[in-house]
């Protein structure tokens, strides 16, 4: 599992892991069932506090994408399992599009820039 942090990302640490970790189950790249390694040892892979991990994991498990059983660690969950309504899954969608619109991007590069996401998601 390879997981990169950005210093020069605005977005808490925590916040960069579990986006990362998100990418690679959209990817295909962490499976259903697949574990994630142990809050330490990626803590310590990555030279942050054990408790930024703690965090990560813990929000993904609250969005639904994986499980975490004490003891045993964090895995993969169901993809059904983290379905949401439409209309939740847009919201972050329509933040981003604003923010685009607002830093002056046309129309026609808001779309390139939309299905360049998706290949990158669509590749395994």
């Amino acid at each position: 599992m390879f997981i990169t942090i950005d210093p020069n990302d605005r977005r808490p640490i925590y916040e960069q892991v579990a986006d990362e970790i998100k990418a690679l189950i959209a990817r295909g790249e962490l499976g259903e069932g697949e574990a994630l390694p142990p809050v330490r040892q990626l803590a310590t892979d990555l030279g942050v506090n054990m408790n930024t991990i703690a965090v990560s994991y813990r929000q993904l498990q609250a969005e639904g994408l994986i499980t975490i059983k004490h003891g045993s660690g964090a895995v993969v969950a169901s993809r059904f399992a983290a379905r949401t309504d439409e209309k939740e899954l847009r919201r972050p969608l329509r933040n981003a599009l604003t923010s685009f619109v607002l830093a002056g991007l046309s129309t026609g590069r808001i779309m390139q820039i939309v299905k360049e996401e998706m290949g990158e998601l669509s590749q395994k």
